[in-house]
């Protein structure tokens, strides 16, 4: 890329930052444009309406969540940066897959973690699979996030700037106290090797490692609300706890509860 280049994606940092976008999603948006401008030939003060529309139905994304998230992050950029007046860019975003989540056998699950003996990875998992926490989420924990005397946990900035609390259970208490007196962390409540923060690609090696190695991480949060579901938990509770803004959201996982079609009283 080319130094206008990378001052054009100065520039929509910086407007992302002034907008308060939160971290992460100024990382993917940022890495989306750099991929476009790396692949514009001429100048981006000379880009056309053509050119971000040939991109868009031309380049080989490996999902829907990343042509969806393309065509935000190329939106702003032709809109903000670019200021083009008038919209000639097809922005329709595609038709959502309707995929039920996997989730992990309650008992097996359950299993697998009574059979972890670092306290780090095993305090990291129960307390992601108790609650159905976001990896995001567990990795910026704080100590003081965790509150005793309440039997809550203070979720902060989580997905769409948004602050909510969890219940603590008596158990994940306990195994916390006994990770904090072994490891003793410094201000977040997992720390990494070498850095204050654990990282995110190091939870999902911790269930690789721990539970199997064909899932990942935020399938423990979909195993919580499945089966705190199958537990008989008001749906509505489990969307408070996931941070559902819809509880159509929340429904899905109703879609997957065993003890609920289970209970279908079938014709024959």
């Amino acid at each position: 890329m080319n130094e206008l280049g990378k001052s054009t994606l100065k520039k929509y940092e910086n407007y992302l930052k002034l907008k308060n976008y939160s971290d992460r999603t100024i990382e993917c948006y940022s890495w989306a444009v750099s991929i476009f401008l790396k692949t514009q030939a001429k100048s981006f003060l000379h880009l056309s309406s053509d050119d971000f529309s040939n991109f868009i139905s031309s380049y080989n994304f490996s999902s829907y969540q990343q042509q969806n998230q393309f065509i935000s992050a190329l939106k702003i950029l032709y809109l903000h940066i670019l200021n083009k007046k008038f919209v000639k860019v097809n922005f329709t975003r595609p038709k959502k897959e309707k995929k039920l989540p996997q989730i992990i056998e309650s008992e097996f699950l359950k299993e697998k973690i009574n059979q972890i003996i670092n306290l780090k990875h095993k305090s990291i998992i129960s307390l992601c699979y108790s609650v159905g926490l976001r990896v995001s989420e567990v990795i910026s924990l704080k100590i003081e996030d965790i509150d005793s005397k309440r039997m809550i946990i203070n979720i902060k900035n989580s997905k769409g700037r948004k602050d909510r609390i969890v219940p603590l259970s008596p158990n994940i208490l306990n195994l916390l106290r006994n990770y904090y007196q072994e490891f003793k962390p410094r201000e977040y409540l997992f720390n990494g090797q070498n850095s204050l923060q654990y990282s995110s690609e190091s939870c999902n090696q911790l269930v690789k490692k721990h539970i199997d190695t064909k899932y990942h991480f935020h399938l423990l949060r979909h195993s919580c609300f499945t089966h705190l579901i199958e537990s008989g938990v008001d749906c509505r509770i489990i969307q408070k706890i996931a941070g559902h803004s819809n509880i159509k959201t929340t429904e899905i996982y109703m879609q997957v509860s065993t003890n609920v079609l289970n209970k279908v009283p079938l014709p024959i």
